[in-house]
């Protein structure tokens, strides 16, 4: 707690903080979620933490500006930001983050390919059908395909319309 009287002190002296705000901080064993609200407070920028976000800090720091002491605070406890918005900080561990990206990403990827399928017919003049249809392979989602007709020289085409 002897750190959030040294903090708020620092606030009198300087009552509207931007980025070059200095502050001093002295903090023994502080609970990093008390830090980081204290911060946010000078900061004025919004802070959610994750639930899993816990850790004890102990830092002298003297004339250090306080996005600094942010990043300082975060990397001690193996904590990133993640940023919403212009002044909204989620403060949570690098694995939440990660595993979260990854969910994101595979529903993105699932929710592409959940479109309803399209067929399309191409009729090729000067190249034979044989031939391509190997290599527009490559191009389609796991739910396209490619099958040719070789009477016809005519690709048939089927995958989601994206």
């Amino acid at each position: 707690m002897i750190g959030a009287v040294l903090l708020s002190l620092a606030l009198v002296q300087t009552p509207t903080a931007n980025a070059e705000t200095l502050i001093d901080l002295d903090v023994k064993d502080a609970d990093v979620l008390d830090v980081m609200r204290l911060l946010a407070e000078i900061g004025e920028f919004n802070l959610v933490a994750d639930p899993e976000v816990s850790c004890n800090a102990t830092l002298k720091l003297r004339a250090v500006p306080w996005p600094q002491v942010l990043e300082l605070v975060l990397r001690t406890c193996g904590l990133v930001e993640d940023r919403i918005g212009e002044n909204v900080f989620r403060v949570a561990t690098s694995e939440q983050l990660r595993r979260e990206h990854e969910e994101r990403r595979k529903y993105e990827e699932e929710k592409r390919l959940a479109g309803p399928l399209k067929t399309t017919y191409r009729k090729l003049a000067y190249g034979r059908a044989r031939d391509l249809a190997p290599i527009l392979e490559k191009f389609l989602s796991s739910r396209g395909s490619v099958v040719f007709d070789e009477r016809t020289n005519t690709l048939i085409i089927t995958d989601v319309a994206r």
